[in-house]
């Protein structure tokens, strides 16, 4: 997500539904992003063209391999469900999902965490909200692999093997590097992926 996350907490009004409040403020904030995570709503401006050049970067490796057609798809900006409270969801930059999608709506149009084979998430400005809030709301959720694109610091982060609130495994990766996703990200037999730190992160 690009910018700034502004967190708005609740706490001393649980009257106020916290879903509805997030409806009010997408329709009079167009471009910017509502979440709720772990009963706070935040709300950050929509990407910058640097960004969405990282994301199509990251769209093409994923098509070519196949992880977008009859089992798993690739989308940007999908609302997912999250466990930590009733309200609770969050909107990766992108995921690969399964292809019945569909088939998963929850209430308010989000959708079950557990069709999330991979979510990603590029910083800008926010890059704490990426690093430390989502690292623990995903791993709760299930999400077996989330790949963060760290361009303030220059790295990229593979987090998998999700247990409780955190996942067992983080991995660090530096320009010259590549990286490959584990192959249980697409479906049965598809190619693995290999990414390049430096094209993901030139933008």
């Amino acid at each position: 997500m690009s910018a700034e996350a502004v967190e708005c907490p609740w706490d001393s009004e649980p009257e106020i539904n916290l879903l509805d409040e997030a409806d009010r403020l997408s329709e009079e904030n167009p471009g910017w992003r509502v979440e709720i995570i772990g009963g706070n709503l935040t709300m950050a401006p929509s990407p910058d063209s640097r960004h969405a050049r990282v994301l199509t970067d990251l769209m093409v490796p994923f098509i070519m391999a196949g992880l977008h057609g009859k089992e798993t798809l690739v989308l940007q900006n999908v609302d997912i469900a999250l466990p930590g409270g009733p309200s609770d969801y969050a909107t990766p930059d992108l995921v690969v999902v399964d292809a019945d999608i569909e088939d998963h709506v929850t209430e308010k149009n989000c959708h079950d965490a557990a069709i999330v084979h991979l979510a990603v998430e590029v910083t800008s400005s926010n890059y704490n909200h990426d690093l430390r809030t989502k690292v623990n709301a995903y791993a709760e959720a299930g999400i077996p692999v989330y790949l963060i694109i760290n361009r303030k610091h220059g790295r990229v982060h593979l987090l998998t093997a999700p247990n409780g609130d955190t996942y067992e495994s983080h991995q660090v990766y530096a320009p010259g590097q590549s990286l490959t996703l584990p192959a249980f990200v697409g479906p049965e037999g598809a190619p693995a992926v290999t990414l390049s730190v430096s094209e993901l992160i030139r933008a």
